[in-house]
């Protein structure tokens, strides 16, 4: 269901009608000075994969680049250690 709404009746009821769109799966139109501006729709979930579709995606990756390894070990040790921190205790 599609509902129209103006954007001063959303601002003040703004938890109501995302309640609305998350549970009742309603759809809002929203109007400012009597323009259509945006559409308020609950999110599609995203669509499952199956563990082999997932492997498959991750064979379909490029390889790191082959200095990659050297890099993150460089990043890594201009880390500081946890605990420590930049400022004078």
């Amino acid at each position: 269901m599609t509902s129209t709404i103006t954007a001063t009746d959303l601002a003040r009821g703004l938890s109501d009608v995302l309640n609305r769109v998350r549970y009742r799966g309603e759809r809002f139109i929203i109007d400012r000075n009597g323009e259509p501006t945006a559409v308020l729709a609950p999110v599609e979930p995203p669509t499952p994969i199956t563990m082999r579709e997932f492997i498959t995606q991750l064979g379909q990756l490029p390889a790191p680049d082959p200095d990659f390894a050297n890099q993150l070990e460089e990043v890594q040790a201009e880390q500081l250690s946890a605990g420590s921190t930049p400022w004078a205790s």
